[in-house]
């Protein structure tokens, strides 16, 4: 690459590298594992940097798929310690009043709802967007988003809910 592609590549990260992270913590909950994601799918993008028509839609699309190939490695693994808490001061997004517990309940969906739903309500995009950057229809957008938040309603309703992550019991 010529170094106006390295500037502009440089500047894309300056802008996006915190919102991609903020979407990948959304979807792991673990702030080490969305910071891998996120720098996974920035060098996929740098790679192919000069072909890319929309570097934001590709990059939110590799962070997805980033984070989930990260689930399938963790889910082989046995975790050790506390889980892993946001620096300080972070904030991905100021309409959850407690980001901790909705991290947490969205660990109870699969990962195509959760997907869905932190595009969707996180990143705000419409279903014709989260349909595009996950490849899927808009159709199962809207399906997987009524599942979704009729499970997340429910696990917000418990007292406490249970640690165990779905993805996990289906790799048992």
């Amino acid at each position: 690459m010529d170094s106006s592609h390295d500037a502009a590549f440089e500047d894309f990260v300056q802008g996006y590298a915190a919102p991609l992270t903020a979407l990948s913590y959304a979807l792991c909950g673990d702030w080490g594992q969305a910071q891998d994601a996120c720098q996974t799918a920035l060098e996929r993008v740098y790679v192919r940097w000069a072909t890319v028509r929309d570097p934001h839609a590709f990059a939110r699309r590799l962070v997805v798929n980033s984070t989930r190939d990260g689930w399938r490695r963790f889910g082989r693994r046995v975790q050790v310690g506390l889980p892993a808490r946001p620096e300080p001061g972070w904030e991905p997004t100021a309409a959850v009043e407690d980001r901790d517990e909705m991290v947490r309940a969205l660990q109870h969906l699969l990962h195509g709802q959760r997907s869905i739903v932190v595009l969707r309500f996180w990143q705000d995009l419409t279903e014709a967007q989260t349909a595009a950057a996950l490849g899927i229809t808009v159709g199962t957008v809207k399906s997987q988003t009524s599942r979704a938040l009729t499970r997340l309603r429910q696990v917000l309703a418990q007292p406490e809910f249970q640690d165990t992550h779905p993805d996990q019991e289906m790799v048992k």
